[in-house]
């Protein structure tokens, strides 16, 4: 059966004592977090489930997912967070915090029973990291040392991990641009590393040789930058408490050119981005605009507490890890590395042949996906 949904705009506020404005305008600055979100309900379908969307900085509610699952007879928020479509000031713990408002809102003021946390893409490592916060806080501080209290975090019943990949900070470690030689002039690069220049020696199927060394440059660049604002953050006096700044070419990975590396059903010489080279040099690249403290929060592969393996380790709850065999953003082996990883003694993992990252144009994979969800949830007695 398929539900008319009918579409309700949610706004939800919790306080928050702030050291500085952060976000531009009204969301942040008059001592209160404004969030924004989309309720769909489908029409004559009560429920006492609500199935969460939170991406850290996307807004979710135009995705297919979503709305497919309301139209099964699914209660589905997707939740914005306050970094809403800028994640350049993003602090990966205070979306934590917003997701938090956004539960104890659903459960308090709407009075639903049980929680569907679902982390799609980003969202995945978000989903982990508030749900082990929940189950077990052990965060304190952000790792730039600013206090954070993530205590009373009201906790998901269930679990979903799909088209998600292991954390922000992972995802750019193995995406970063290599090549560049100077953070200040993205145009002075080593040849021996640029693989979007036809000049470069090594061309697809890379070499294994060719693979390890790219990887540990890739890193060695990770550190440089992380080295940087630290060293920058500690230069910052009196009122001058944040910095913003600019990291060039993100959109680098290998398995973009060589579909033989972490094979799947995926096409080369493509993302989800478009052609990865303009990806790699254009204004939305992941990680290209940052502040000090965002980059420790979400993209130091070091420093982020945001780890989707190693907060898996820590969640008891269902949990149904969901493969896009066709993804062009997620690595192959990530959700069969969180399904692995979690604690939970009740996990599933499934695969969906031939899905891309969004499902666009693929109205019998979103469908295998939205059945997949929905009877995964009805055994466990999430559906009423």
């Amino acid at each position: 059966m398929i539900f008319e949904i009918a579409p309700e705009w949610v706004h939800v506020q919790h306080s928050e004592a702030a050291q500085f404005t952060e976000v531009y305008g009204f969301v942040g600055s008059q001592g209160m977090v404004n969030l924004e979100g989309v309720r769909f309900v489908p029409k004559g379908k009560p429920s006492k489930t609500l199935a969460v969307f939170m991406h850290p900085a996307s807004t979710l509610q135009l995705l297919p997912m979503p709305q497919a699952l309301a139209k099964a007879g699914v209660h589905v928020l997707c939740a914005g967070s306050r970094f809403a479509k800028n994640d350049t000031p993003l602090v990966i713990e205070k979306v934590v915090l917003d997701l938090g408002a956004y539960l104890r809102h659903a459960k308090e003021k709407w009075g639903y029973k049980k929680i569907l946390l679902c982390g799609w893409s980003g969202g995945g490592s978000l989903a982990l990291f508030y749900q082990a916060q929940a189950e077990k806080p052990t965060v304190t501080q952000t790792p730039a040392g600013d206090a954070v209290d993530l205590r009373n975090l009201v906790p998901a019943d269930a679990m979903v991990f799909q088209a998600a990949h292991l954390s922000r900070a992972r995802m750019l470690a193995e995406w970063i641009d290599p090549s560049v030689t100077d953070e200040n002039d993205p145009d002075r690069r080593d040849l021996e590393l640029d693989i979007y220049n036809p000049e470069c020696p090594s061309q697809p199927p890379y070499s294994k040789e060719f693979i390890v060394r790219f990887r540990a440059a890739q890193l060695a660049r990770m550190r440089r930058r992380t080295a940087w604002v630290k060293q920058t953050l500690k230069k910052l006096k009196g009122d001058e408490m944040e910095r913003g700044f600019v990291t060039y070419r993100t959109m680098a990975d290998l398995r973009f050119m060589d579909p033989a590396i972490d094979p799947n059903d995926r096409k080369p010489r493509w993302c989800y981005l478009g052609k990865p080279e303009a990806a790699n040099t254009g204004p939305v690249g992941i990680g290209r605009f940052s502040t000090l403290r965002a980059w420790l929060s979400q993209w130091s592969i070091d420093d982020s507490n945001a780890d989707g393996p190693r907060s898996a380790a820590s969640i008891t709850v269902p949990l149904l890890a969901v493969e896009n065999s066709a993804d062009d953003a997620v690595p192959q082996p990530h959700a069969r590395i969180i399904h692995d990883a979690a604690a939970s003694k009740d996990k599933m993992m499934r695969v969906i042949k031939g899905a891309t990252h969004y499902y666009q144009g693929q109205p019998e994979l979103l469908k295998q996906a939205v059945d997949l969800c929905v009877g995964w949830m009805r055994t466990r007695n999430l559906l009423d």
